[in-house]
């Protein structure tokens, strides 16, 4: 029999049954919550190198609730600082990017370095009698910074894994295109813009839901007539052994549909990118072996976990800001091979643009499902329901030749049910000591085999 902690934390989320509470959308305790527990404690998102390439280069953004600033350093290291001033607590950077050697606040004038010391104040002698200790009022650091193959990343405690421990198995998956393809680069600066949904709608989303696809986007796939075409109007699903579902330990997850390196670009870009994976993939089959060439050359829809998400092939980077729990700012990046040819890029870039950029046809199509589902769970009696995750429950497996535990339909809820396994560890958890202790047996939790 269950004990009264695990039938309480089975109300929200369900791991064995595949349920979620709809509460978790538009509740304002469990936002609260996920913002010390999970964006507090979880590796974040920042910003790529190539957006700060030079000394004193920044930009401006988020860590759940916090807003920070990023700036490359003289030694070419880069620091993220809370975008707060020591003296009052006012705004520092109001700017989204630009190139720095210090930031002075509005307020009073106190004058930080690009590193973060404090270099003035004004009247300091004549106002603080020299009592002032500026050494411990510099902008608050953030503890945890790392790049990987130039995606920079950040996590405010000081006590998590280091980033490439966190990624565990799903760094086999990533180092495919972050790193083998020869690198990446994010072409900005990104599209931003507001909409009315919770932000684990859409990472949930990215990390694997290809059901909605021929259903929601049959207007996009027939007006773009895209590879993924034939889905349109649910005439038909992906034929057996066409993808895969994979979610890992720590709740990253992707989707992935094999030999579709063209994504959701258009009929009059199939052929060149088509024609670019298949070239690429000869080498980087040759160098990691056939699964993971062939994974290059596959489209992998993902998300790592909390709200970083991607589609390869289709070039999308995303970033889901939760600003409320029923507000989220959504930032799009194209993401294109370093190496491959400027028109290419453009061309790329502009078709995402189209697809998924603020007014793209792809994404206004996926933004009506998300605010409405969001925007639902604030009914009495809807919000105490159960969201059903169950496609494929019970047949997830561990496969000698993917990492992680792999659902083997194309279509399934695989990660979804990952994703939220770790979610839940995170929020009943005080520590990452504790979060491990939870996840110990997090294969055991999705296929029941011990």
């Amino acid at each position: 029999m269950e004990d009264n902690q695990t039938s309480k934390e089975n109300e929200i989320i369900d791991i064995k049954k595949g349920y979620q509470s709809h509460l978790i959308h538009n509740d304002k305790e469990i936002f609260e919550s996920e913002m010390e527990r999970v964006f507090g404690r979880c590796w974040l998102f920042l910003t790529h190198e190539c957006a700060i390439p030079d000394y004193g280069d920044y930009v401006t953004t988020r860590m759940g609730l916090d807003e920070v600033i990023v700036v490359r350093q003289k030694d070419n290291s880069i620091k993220a600082f809370l975008n707060v001033c020591r003296h009052r607590g006012a705004r520092i950077c109001a700017t989204e990017a630009g190139n720095t050697r210090g930031f002075v606040c509005n307020y009073h004038g106190w004058s930080y370095g690009a590193d973060g010391s404090l270099q003035s104040v004004p009247f300091e002698e004549a106002v603080y009698k020299n009592r002032l200790d500026k050494c411990s009022h510099g902008l608050y650091e953030v503890p945890c910074i790392e790049s990987y193959h130039g995606f920079v990343y950040g996590c405010l405690d000081a006590d998590a894994p280091d980033f490439k421990k966190y990624l565990g198995d799903f760094a086999w998956y990533l180092d495919i295109w972050m790193e083998e393809s020869g690198g990446m680069e994010l072409i900005g600066p990104p599209a931003r813009c507001f909409i009315h949904a919770n932000w684990k709608v859409p990472s949930e989303n990215f990390v694997g839901d290809a059901y909605h696809v021929g259903w929601t986007h049959t207007s996009a796939l027939r007006s773009g007539q895209s590879v993924f075409a034939p889905l349109a109007g649910n005439t038909q699903l992906p034929p057996e052994g066409a993808g895969l579902q994979i979610t890992t330990k720590n709740g990253h997850g992707l989707g992935v549909l094999f030999d579709a390196y063209a994504g959701v670009h258009g009929a009059e870009m199939i052929e060149e990118m088509m024609a670019w994976g298949m070239a690429k993939h000869a080498e980087i089959e040759k160098k990691l072996g056939e699964k993971r060439g062939r994974l290059y050359k596959s489209h992998l829809n993902g998300t790592i976990f909390p709200n970083n998400s991607f589609l390869t092939g289709s070039a999308v980077f995303k970033v889901w800001q939760p600003h409320s729990p029923t507000k989220t700012e959504v930032f799009t990046w194209a993401m294109v091979e370093k190496d491959m040819p400027a028109e290419l890029k453009d061309k790329i870039s502009k078709s995402v643009q189209r697809t998924f950029g603020i007014a793209g046809y792809w994404e206004s199509e996926d933004n009506d499902n998300m605010e409405s589902e969001t925007h639902m769970a604030s009914g009495t009696v809807t919000r105490k329901l159960k969201l059903n995750s169950q496609m494929g429950l019970g047949g997830d497996y561990q496969d000698p030749d993917y990492p992680g535990v792999i659902g083997e339909s194309a279509i399934g809820e695989t990660s979804y049910r990952g994703y939220y396994r770790f979610y839940n560890d995170l929020i009943n958890s005080d520590s990452w000591q504790e979060v491990n202790d939870r996840s110990s047996n997090w294969i055991t939790d999705l296929t029941g085999n011990k």
